[in-house]
């Protein structure tokens, strides 16, 4: 054990009450790699329609976070559930969960060789089992609603950077998910870029979607968050309502990150 989880931490604050029943649930969570801890004793909830942003320094264990819920990283201790199935049970099912959950990454993850269609088609017709003709139905549904249909047939390299992230989040609704993770969405893209993806995420939130945001974006933040959670040194130091959060009630740490990020 490092020197780290023996030093006193105060507790995170508890959340605050949430709109729906809990989808996401994470209790006393540890991560290694090798010798070293990535997440400490990390424990929230996310509710149905909940959207919760999470920010801190690099290397904090934001990114980690994400990627324990849907079991692209394994943990090893404490328990993960994703509407009640437990993501760490070696008998889960970790294909079929994480077609439940979508997942949008910095760098976009598109098949260059592939058109924006067939992009958003495969994992429709790999996983869900629709045919061409259903699954191309639903991802111009779909492009339609990022703003992108007009460029169904050309290959992602003939896209903006902004462009190809509006695809990969039409890419994550194609599965129908019940919930959507957002690893650093707008880290890789110009300024200009930026909120045409925030755009697209924020009317994802006005339809009640289910919603964890790794981000610095502290506008879309303000604007569509129900809770802020902070992380510094692998550990969850706040959990607390956005109006609590950039209200100044907050602990030290989490002012100085604040205090830093809204100058730039």
């Amino acid at each position: 054990m490092s020197e780290k989880q023996d030093t006193p931490h105060p507790a995170p604050r508890p959340a605050q009450a949430s709109p729906g029943a809990g989808m996401i649930r994470l209790e006393t969570v540890c991560k290694w790699y090798g010798s070293f801890q990535v997440l400490i004793d990390c424990t929230t909830e996310v509710a149905i329609g909940e959207v919760v942003v999470i920010c801190g320094p690099s290397g904090s264990g934001k990114s980690t976070l994400i990627k324990v819920i849907n079991g692209l990283e394994p943990f090893q201790q404490g328990e993960i559930t994703f509407d009640g199935i437990s993501v760490g049970d070696p008998a889960t099912d970790l294909p079929k969960l994480r077609s439940k959950i979508g997942m949008v990454f910095q760098n976009f993850e598109l098949f260059p060789h592939l058109s924006i269609t067939q992009n958003i088609n495969l994992a429709q017709m790999k996983v869900l089992g629709r045919d061409e003709n259903e699954a191309t139905k639903r991802s111009m549904e779909l492009l339609e609603r990022v703003g992108l249909v007009d460029q169904k047939d050309k290959f992602p390299a003939q896209l903006s950077g902004g462009q190809q992230q509006r695809v990969a989040i039409a890419r994550a609704l194609a599965m129908d998910p019940s919930a959507m993770l957002f690893d650093e969405p707008t880290s890789a893209l110009d300024p200009e870029m930026i909120n045409e993806v925030l755009d697209v995420m924020t009317e994802l939130a006005k339809d009640g979607m289910t919603m964890m945001v790794v981000t610095h974006e502290m506008g879309f933040a303000k604007r569509v968050a129900h809770r802020v959670i902070f992380m510094d040194e692998g550990r969850i130091e706040e959990d607390c309502s956005k109006d609590e959060f950039f209200g100044g009630d907050r602990g030290e740490r989490a002012q100085e990150f604040l205090s830093k990020i809204l100058t730039h």
